[in-house]
Parts: structure tokens; C-alpha cells; sequence
């Protein structure tokens, strides 16, 4: 059940191409989740990649497979790391904001619109979308865009073929370990 998932909703993080994907999925009990969690972490954490619950509500949980290393980078963005900050991010360390980002996703109504910045998301986009209350995109598709609205839709395509492919090689019997692209060091 996992690997399907992860693979349906994570294949650009899998292959080293976006920073993150967030999914959620149901459970039995917070032990068979929090047990399937730290199971999976085991087996994709020598490949450079975390996952971690965001938020659990009733019997579904908000999950969040990324790339630790290339959210760093990502939090080095000059405007991401202001706007982050002018919101109450620690952003010296992502372990931080990201225990900051599911801190505001128990305690707020509102999804915290800053998370586009965890998932890759252009900071321009990121920016665009809270300045204009998502309102007046230039084109949707993964994301709202405000900025290139050209290279996003090529991104897009990018993201929706990897998935295609990731889904289809694991369909053939290539197993989820074999299918993650490792961080280089």
C-alpha cells in the first residue's frame, strides 16, 4: 500500500526533481501508522529522503516525503527565507521549519499558504499566490504561477510524465528502493 502512494504521489521527489509532495492517506491506529512511517523512513533514508506526518485528523493522515538537503537550498532563497521568516520560521534549519510548518497545520483553520515553498514550488509563485490570495494566476496546474508560466507548464509535463514512468516501472515489478534517484553527497 505505501509504495503505491508514495509512487502515484511523490515520483518527481523520488526522482530528484522536486523537493517535495505531500499525500494523504487513511490508517487504523496512530501505532500502524507512526509503525509504517518509521518502517518506510528506514528504507529511504539512505537514499536521502525523510518522510513525516504533518497533521493526523480521525483515520487520515497529511504526509510529507522530501528531500532534506535540497530543502536547505530551498530555504536559501533570499525570499523565501524573509517571507519565512516575517511568518515565524526558523530558517537557519529545515528540521525546524519543518516542525514549525506541522505545528501550523494542527493549530491553524487555514492551510498555511507558505507551504509551496516546502514542496519546490518557484518562490515568485509562492509569493504571487499569498500576495494575490490566489486569485489572477497566470495558468494553474501542480501550482498556481504567477511568475513563468512557460517553464512552469513544461514542469508540469515534466512531473506528470515521471510519474507515468515511476508508475509504470513499478507495475513491471521495480521496487520502490530501486526507482529513488540517491542525493549525491
Amino acid at each position: 500500500m505505501w509504495d503505491e502512494l508514495i509512487l502515484r504521489h511523490c515520483s518527481p521527489t523520488l526522482a530528484g526533481i522536486k523537493t517535495g509532495n505531500m499525500f494523504s492517506c487513511s490508517y487504523k491506529t496512530k501505532e500502524n501508522l507512526f509503525s509504517g512511517i518509521r518502517d518506510m523512513n528506514k528504507r529511504i533514508r539512505p537514499k536521502g529522503l525523510r518522510m513525516v506526518p504533518l497533521k493526523t485528523d480521525g483515520e487520515r493522515a497529511l504526509l510529507y516525503l522530501f528531500r532534506p538537503l535540497r530543502l536547505r537550498k530551498d530555504l536559501c532563497d533570499r525570499r523565501t527565507a524573509e517571507l519565512l521568516s516575517e511568518y515565524g520560521y526558523t530558517v537557519e534549519r529545515c528540521e525546524y521549519c519543518v516542525a514549525q510548518l506541522c505545528r501550523k497545520l494542527r493549530r491553524e483553520g487555514e492551510f498555511p499558504h507558505e507551504v509551496g515553498f516546502f514542496l519546490g514550488y518557484p518562490p515568485e509563485d509562492v509569493i504571487g499566490f499569498i500576495e494575490n490570495k490566489a486569485a489572477c494566476a497566470k495558468c494553474t496546474g501542480c501550482w498556481k504561477v504567477y511568475g513563468d508560466a512557460e517553464s512552469a507548464q513544461r514542469t508540469f509535463e515534466r512531473y506528470r510524465r515521471c510519474t507515468e514512468i515511476y508508475c509504470s516501472q513499478w507495475e513491471k515489478g521495480k521496487s520502490l528502493e530501486r526507482l529513488i534517484i540517491a542525493d549525491k553527497v
